[in-house]
């Protein structure tokens, strides 16, 4: 899970900025809960100076918006954003699939495997918030070979202003996800295949949070609420 230890040649600044989106990506904060700056700062053991740079910094990414002067929350999903999101992440994750594909070696097939296997421990622990990370970890690690910084930090977007709503929505995935399309993703790595491989990210999206998603706006979800 994301916490706050520092790493090697890094500053508070990028410590807290770092902290706070990876709990915003991977769903620690709920969407419509204010957060404060002070409760952040004591949180972290730094000053408010840091916290109030990264959340204006999480703001102006459209992961946070604004209450007061004092406050931010993570804004509520409504079906229209989901399905720009949705479109987005269609857009984007085939694509890097496919420039990754030829660079994806022995080592990191493994690392999916690994990465894989603890999802569906997350799963079965209902652990949602280190499901939900690990799920974007998977997506990272494949296309991390060949996606350059600017794909990345376009995915990246993406996810972070998705991780809160799919953390609610996942809940009940083993309802509406019966075919596990990261084997299918690796399947294809094996055998080389970038038709297939496009497909299986494609099919990831669309039957697992795609699908979720609409059931859990269609019903009432709180998250759904102005």
């Amino acid at each position: 899970m994301a916490t706050g230890e520092r790493r090697a040649e890094e500053s508070v600044k990028q410590r807290v900025y770092r902290t706070l989106r990876a709990r915003v990506m991977c769903g620690a904060v709920a969407p419509g809960l204010p957060i404060t700056i002070q409760g952040v700062a004591a949180d972290l053991g730094v000053s408010t100076m840091p916290v109030r740079e990264a959340l204006h910094r999480l703001v102006a990414e459209g992961a946070l918006e604004h209450l007061d002067n004092r406050r931010v929350r993570v804004p509520r999903m409504t079906p229209a954003k989901f399905e720009e999101i949705i479109a987005a992440r269609l857009a984007l994750e085939p694509l890097a699939a496919e420039r990754a594909l030829p660079h994806i070696d022995g080592d990191r097939l493994q690392q999916l495997r690994k990465i894989d296997a603890d999802i569906g421990e997350a799963y079965t622990a209902n652990d949602l918030l280190r499901s939900t990370e690990l799920n974007f970890s998977f997506h990272r690690t494949l296309y991390e070979p060949k996606a350059g910084t600017v794909l990345l930090d376009l995915m990246e977007s993406v996810w972070l202003r998705l991780g809160p709503f799919m953390r609610l929505a996942t809940a009940n995935l083993e309802e509406s996800y019966r075919i596990d399309r990261h084997a299918e993703a690796m399947d294809a790595i094996i055998s080389r295949d970038a038709e297939a491989l496009k497909a299986a990210i494609a099919a990831d999206i669309q039957d697992g949070i795609g699908h979720l998603g609409r059931h859990f706006l269609s019903d009432g979800g709180t998250n759904s609420k102005p």
